[in-house]
């Protein structure tokens, strides 16, 4: 039986080192892609004077999308230490991006009037 060389005994040719730098850039690229994922999405879902959840946790720097739908009248989400609002007619979904800052406790809350008990109408997130 002839005797095989082992599988790397020997150089790789010119073209086969070309071969496995492109991988390797190939791999590379899709590594970083990949860290570049979709940002999560949260579904908030606000009724007279409660948002569901009114609780949420996030990563330092995570980047979310809110997904916010009103059940009865035109609600207001306002994150304002984030920079972000929104008013949502009911029946809709209103779609807000928002990307947490470092750790800490960030309020959420309805500021369009909707009532009374609007002044409860609020939440908060939790970052860390």
């Amino acid at each position: 039986m002839p005797k095989l060389a082992p599988l790397f005994a020997r150089a790789p040719s010119a073209a086969r080192r070309r071969w496995l730098v492109a991988a390797a850039a190939s791999a590379a690229a899709l590594l970083r892609i990949d860290a570049h994922a979709a940002p999560r999405v949260i579904k908030v879902h606000a009724r007279r004077f409660v948002f569901a959840p009114d609780h949420i946790a996030l990563a330092p720097h995570e980047q979310v999308v809110f997904e916010i739908t009103a059940q009865d009248t035109t609600m207001g989400f306002s994150i304002p230490q984030f920079g972000v609002r929104a008013d949502v007619p009911p029946g809709t979904v209103v779609k807000l991006a928002a990307t947490a800052g470092d750790a800490g406790t960030v309020p959420f809350l309805c500021d369009i009037f909707c009532g009374s008990g609007h002044e409860s109408m609020n939440g908060v997130i939790v970052v860390g």
